[in-house]
């Protein structure tokens, strides 16, 4: 291996462990009401545990989209790096903020996860960082466009969080909010799903190099809606092809004990 080569991916790892412990430490900033050991160690809070680790995944994601990509040379690397992380770990941050008051908008996340220990909620707030962090890596990691393009599909993909909620409760026979309240687990593993395989979708169609806004806004249009449409239709290969003579609907609102195998395997679909 060349040496200098091997200087520079050093100071390319230095730079994403810098950027992970600027997430952290932004992270613990807004959250200092929130002592983490004690909610992870002496709690065993499942719920914030779920929150917790979604943010570190929607980290990483972030910080592989400022690192990925054809080298424009040392320095110029680094400057992007050192201009590019810190808005996405802004980004990221800000994200939740969409969940507080859009999505799951009918009660306090924070208190769902910090006194009753929802772990419904917990792998929603999962869900919105991760799909954030997939849809900012996607922002930077293609060519050709800067801070704007990043700005402008993040804003989006706030958006689509958001319809895709909709749609799902339009697709869905129970209230999600209601079902997420009364700590339903498999409810919200399942829109967790939903939330996640749509940002990947957006993250394929935003991930391209950029030539102008109105292919880019065409292509993501495309594939959101595709996304969209695929939403029912797995609902309905789960409950005629996976789980033959049940319901998904039943296995996870209308029985005592929700069944979280069936929501893992929609999951998974999704």
């Amino acid at each position: 291996m060349n040496f200098d080569n091997l200087i520079s991916a050093i100071i390319y790892l230095v730079c994403c462990y810098f950027l992970f412990w600027l997430g952290k430490l932004v992270y613990d900033l807004i959250h200092r009401d929130i002592n983490v050991n004690e909610e992870l160690v002496k709690k065993d809070n499942c719920a914030f545990a779920l929150s917790l680790v979604g943010y570190y995944f929607g980290l990483v994601f972030a910080i592989g989209g400022v690192i990925v990509g054809d080298s424009a040379g040392l320095i110029a690397d680094l400057i992007d790096i050192f201009i590019y992380g810190p808005i996405a770990i802004i980004l990221l941050n800000i994200s939740t903020l969409t969940n507080d008051k859009v999505i799951l908008y009918k009660f306090n996340n924070k208190k769902e996860i910090i006194k009753d220990q929802n772990a419904g909620t917990g792998v929603v707030e999962l869900a919105i960082y991760l799909a954030t962090g997939m849809i900012i890596f996607g922002a930077i990691s293609g060519e050709g466009g800067g801070i704007i393009t990043l700005l402008a599909f993040w804003a989006i993909g706030q958006v689509s969080f958001i319809i895709t909620g909709y749609v799902y409760n339009l697709i869905t026979p129970y209230c999600l909010h209601d079902e997420i309240e009364k700590d339903n687990v498999a409810a919200g593993i399942c829109y967790a799903g939903a939330i996640i395989g749509v940002a990947n979708i957006v993250r394929h169609a935003i991930g391209e190099d950029f030539t102008s806004w109105g292919d880019s806004l065409l292509t993501l249009g495309c594939f959101f809606g595709f996304g969209i449409i695929l939403l029912p239709l797995i609902r309905l290969f789960t409950d005629k092809v996976l789980l033959p003579g049940a319901k998904l609907t039943d296995e996870i609102v209308n029985q005592e004990k929700p069944n979280l195998g069936a929501a893992l395997l929609t999951l998974f679909l999704t």
